[in-house]
């Protein structure tokens, strides 16, 4: 049997398959569970008759839910151990996945959600922790750019999956939830390898948000910048003079970005000696992409083309400040920071679509790419800011 590994981990130099695997398949889960629950549910409600504002006030638990959940995701840890509570998580997420179809009352819906949810959230900080610990520090970026490489293709295979399966029946709840009992399997074999959080984190859970802000800062406008992208840039295309399949058609390209940039983007981050630098630069990317936005309306390729970059950029802050994380932290530090991070990445989630909406309301259709660049605008002020009063932290 192999020993548990450490939360203060020692040098690893090559790749520990077993455990990246693992954390790939929890992940891998969280992705599809989340692209196909999300439009499933939400179609369901509607053929139900129940109103826009209450599919959306119920959708609104999945943030929620995670920032609850967040919190409190390491002392679960630190009680039972890394694998156990990510195996408890996968059955409690598989049994209300199967809860929706079987409970038709709506707002039995809500609890439902939460607890979906936070399940969910807790093999997203388990997994990010796992992978963390285990990555050689020379090859972080590129392990992490392959977790989310992955996490990306969960993402896009939900609604893949729910495009054939469709919302009659119980098919796709039972697929749902068979995916996500499917990561039990790897998890369960490497848990003699899973990492001890063998001490409680030394700081209140809020510090850590502030501990590691060019990372945690990182995530949260990558929330708000891709959940508000997703679910406004369909209206700003038609209003621009986008048919809806080109409109699809652009989106399915950022997504093609959002992509194919992982890897490279996390090898690039293991020879960067400080990984601010790149945060920086993608951040700035995507200002004067997001500013150019308004001006490429009369030709698709030309906003294709931009968006392909421009996801990539999105998604690069996700992977590379992840990896900024787990140079920066190690032990019960590092899992209470990784909570913190998925923490601001569903505060972001909450924030984009509000203020993004808000903003086209107010300033008119413009005011989408005008919201997108006051977010990476605030990230740049912010990372110009840190790297001038602190030179020489990497």
């Amino acid at each position: 049997m192999s020993k548990p590994l450490s939360g203060k981990r020692a040098p690893v130099d090559e790749i520990h398959w077993p455990s990246l695997i693992a954390a790939v398949a929890s992940i891998t889960s969280v992705g599809i569970a989340i692209g196909l629950g999300l439009p499933l549910l939400s179609i369901i409600m509607e053929k139900r008759g129940i109103s826009p504002t209450l599919i959306g006030l119920n959708s609104a638990m999945a943030g929620l839910a995670s920032m609850a959940a967040a919190p409190l995701t390491t002392k679960l840890a630190h009680r039972h151990g890394v694998a156990p509570t990510m195996l408890l998580a996968i059955v409690c997420s598989a049994a209300s996945a199967l809860g929706f179809f079987y409970i038709t009352n709506f707002w039995l819906w809500f609890p439902l959600r939460i607890v979906f949810h936070g399940a969910i959230t807790v093999l997203f900080v388990l997994s990010e922790f796992w992978i963390n610990v285990t990555a050689p520090p020379n090859k972080r970026g590129f392990v992490l750019g392959i977790y989310g490489t992955v996490l990306s293709l969960g993402f896009a295979s939900g609604p893949l999956l729910f495009s054939i399966l469709g919302s009659e029946g119980i098919l796709p709840f039972a697929v749902g939830a068979g995916v996500i009992l499917l990561a039990a399997i790897p998890i369960y074999i490497a848990r003699n390898e899973s990492p001890v959080i063998d001490e409680k984190p030394g700081r209140h859970f809020m510090r850590y948000v502030f501990l590691v802000p060019t990372a945690t800062a990182a995530v949260f406008i990558f929330g708000a910048v891709e959940s508000g992208g997703l679910s406004l840039f369909p209206i700003f295309a038609t209003r621009a003079g986008f048919t809806e399949s080109q409109a699809a058609l652009l989106l399915t390209v950022m997504g093609v970005g959002n992509f194919i940039f992982q890897i490279p983007l996390g090898m690039l981050s293991d020879m960067a000696r400080d990984r601010r630098t790149i945060l920086s630069a993608l951040t700035v990317i995507g200002l004067i992409g997001a500013l150019f936005l308004p001006m490429l309306i009369e030709s698709w390729f030309l906003m294709a083309v931009v968006l392909l970059f421009w996801g990539g950029c999105v998604s690069g802050l996700y992977t590379v400040g992840l990896s900024h994380l787990g140079s920066r932290l190690q032990g019960s530090d590092l899992a209470a920071a990784n909570a913190a991070f998925v923490f601001s990445y569903a505060v972001g989630t909450v924030a984009g679509p509000q203020a993004i909406g808000a903003a086209m309301d107010v300033t008119g259709n413009n005011g989408f790419a005008w919201a997108i660049a006051a977010f990476f605008g605030l990230y740049v002020v912010l990372s110009i800011v840190r790297i001038v009063l602190n030179p020489k932290r990497p």
